[in-house]
């Protein structure tokens, strides 16, 4: 079903009002194919899927399609490893929860992240040390264009800190329908490597310190920090962790003794974001009613009911500006600009 000028308020967790041109919620692959091929040869198409980390313009000409597709199962088992395979529209949290109380270990950390299934691959998800690239099998997407079916195996994927081939190589393109994870099947060492989790961890009973505590464990942390888009609106983490080469590091380490940042493999630095809005004075700082929270300043919150995109954006602006005249680091916006200027 097809409904003409639909609003989607109530489908971005930034509350943003704005409103599509057509809007179709498929359930089958069937029903989307069809969708595809009446409408994508003569009219855009807009992929939404739980809108938790979009921002959204006021109109979104063309069709949005907004995929329902469900279903979630184990593929194969062998060799201490399980293949599990999720559709787009599973809403992720869910599907680590589930897999968690299968006893399959490998997404604990990324616990408590809102939005669909199908939107994971697009940002690389990570979080605690985990990103998706590292339990990945395979996608499966269609071309928005051609309708052509295609499994994208992890190199094909191109993933890179919360970046993909589906957003920076060919944004808009392809409509993921389908993941499949590769999990342990039996215990293995779990990923503790950032402090806060590491002494919440410790502190569990010995009989709680396996997968699912450590999901627990997860989940008060960022429920600690993290506002619920369900009861103020937000869209997370609104701007990347600036990585920085070695020599800026130093410089700005001598500047600011208490600069938060992590080596990284190829020996840059990844700043924390999250710590520079802070200290540009945005932690809690929210004019008109838009700001960054109060108790995680990388997360842009919305109190307004009559919001759009350009007040976001007024916004974003301005901290980007701030970081940068403080600290010569360009922050980059996390969530996705929709729809894409191609």
């Amino acid at each position: 079903m097809i409904t003409p000028q639909y609003p989607l308020q109530t489908h971005n967790t930034l509350r943003l009002h704005s409103q599509a041109q057509w809007f179709a919620a498929p359930t089958t692959e069937a029903e989307l194919l069809a969708l595809l091929q009446e409408y994508a040869p003569q009219h855009a198409i807009t992929v939404l899927g739980g809108g938790s980390n979009v921002v959204l313009a006021e109109y979104l000409p063309g069709l949005v399609v907004h995929p329902c597709l469900h279903g979630k199962q184990c593929l194969r088992q062998e060799a201490g490893k399980v293949w599990v395979a999720v559709s787009a529209g599973e809403e992720w949290d869910q599907v680590v929860a589930w897999t968690l109380a299968q006893g399959w270990q490998g997404l604990e950390n990324l616990s408590l992240i809102p939005g669909h299934c199908g939107a994971a691959p697009v940002q690389n998800i990570g979080a605690y040390g985990v990103e998706l690239a590292d339990v990945l099998e395979s996608v499966t997407a269609i071309h928005l264009a051609t309708q052509e079916k295609k499994v994208f195996s992890v190199e094909e994927c191109e993933f890179a800190y919360r970046d993909s081939y589906f957003k920076s190589v060919a944004p808009g393109e392809w409509l993921i329908t389908e993941l499949v994870l590769r999990l342990n099947a039996q215990p293995e060492a779990l990923k503790l490597g950032y402090g806060d989790v590491a002494e919440a961890f410790a502190r569990l009973p010995e009989e709680e310190q396996h997968a699912e505590g450590l999901r627990q464990v997860i989940c008060a942390i960022r429920s600690a920090k993290l506002p619920d888009p369900k009861q103020l609106a937000n869209a997370g983490s609104f701007f990347k962790n600036p990585v920085v080469a070695a020599a800026q590091h130093a410089t700005l380490k001598e500047q600011h003794p208490n600069l938060i940042a992590y080596p990284m493999p190829d020996g840059q630095y990844k700043l924390a974001a999250g710590w520079l809005i802070e200290q540009a004075g945005w932690k809690g700082h929210q004019p008109d009613g838009i700001g960054m929270h109060s108790q995680q300043a990388l997360v842009m919150v919305n109190h307004r009911s009559d919001a759009v995109a350009a007040d976001v954006e007024k916004v974003a602006e301005q901290v980007k500006a701030s970081v940068w005249r403080q600290f010569g680091v360009h922050l980059e916006q996390e969530p996705l600009a929709l729809p894409r200027v191609l």
